[in-house]
């Protein structure tokens, strides 16, 4: 220790450990177990006698970490009276709609979400490279193929495609990101199929990405989905411009 250095100017580099209750405790390692997906929706958690008995816990301590859980809408409660694992819900789904619903977002803005998202995020399913996810990337793209003239069996395997990239990533966070864009991707999907063309086009856009994930080239994979929503981009944004000279001259 240096002469100008005290036992308490030492310690005071380092916060004070900080005291935690016995039932918050309890509730992480049960988060844990949780979020680590060894108990998933559906699953019933050990009864409180069992928590009691493995923590080595009081029952108040079992019941306020169930308390915790409940309130965080990770657990509830089962018929049998136990508690089981709640169904996950993506919090931004909801942010994200009421967003565009008081008008504070745009197709243009989504597309640059996109482009920022999706493009990074085939690059590292890329790297991540797994057959497959990659065929079922093709199958999606063989039933756009095979249900042109269906609508909504073609804009359903085309969301099923770029979702499939982001599960590639095996990034929870982006999997997660692109199903809070779900509905604002299937509005924008909708439009381009309306375009004569698009559909055909971006069919063939999904196999140039899916070839250069397969040959294992990250950036060339990246290059080619910002192609993809760029053209998207502009045809959706030729059709808005269509649509509103239309209104103007009915008017």
């Amino acid at each position: 220790m240096s002469d100008d250095q005290t036992p308490e100017s030492i310690l005071a580099l380092r916060r004070p450990i900080e005291r935690r209750n016995t039932y918050e405790l309890v509730a992480d390692s049960l988060l844990a177990l949780i979020s680590e997906r060894h108990l998933k929706p559906g699953d019933a958690l050990p009864t409180e006698r069992e928590l009691m008995q493995h923590y080595g816990v009081g029952r108040s301590s079992v019941r306020e970490a169930l308390r915790m859980l409940e309130s965080k809408g990770l657990i509830s409660a089962g018929g049998s009276g136990a508690f089981e694992v709640a169904d996950f819900r993506n919090p931004l789904n909801d942010s994200l709609s009421l967003l565009l619903a008081v008008e504070e977002g745009s197709l243009r803005e989504l597309f640059e979400v996109r482009r920022i998202l999706e493009g990074e995020a085939v690059a590292l399913a890329t790297e991540r490279g797994n057959e497959s996810y990659l065929e079922r990337m093709r199958d999606a793209t063989e039933v756009m193929r095979e249900r042109l003239a269906d609508r909504e069996e073609y804009i359903e395997a085309d969301v099923a495609f770029h979702l499939t990239i982001a599960e590639a990533t095996q990034n929870r966070l982006i999997l997660h990101l692109m199903h809070a864009i779900r509905d604002q991707l299937e509005r924008a999907l909708g439009s381009i199929y309306k375009i004569p063309g698009s559909p055909e086009r971006s069919i063939e856009d999904h196999g140039l990405i899916i070839a250069a994930m397969a040959e294992g080239k990250p950036d060339e994979a990246r290059e080619r989905m910002r192609e993809h929503l760029g053209r998207v981009e502009e045809a959706v944004d030729a059709a808005t411009a269509k649509s509103s000279r239309s209104r103007k001259r009915s008017r």
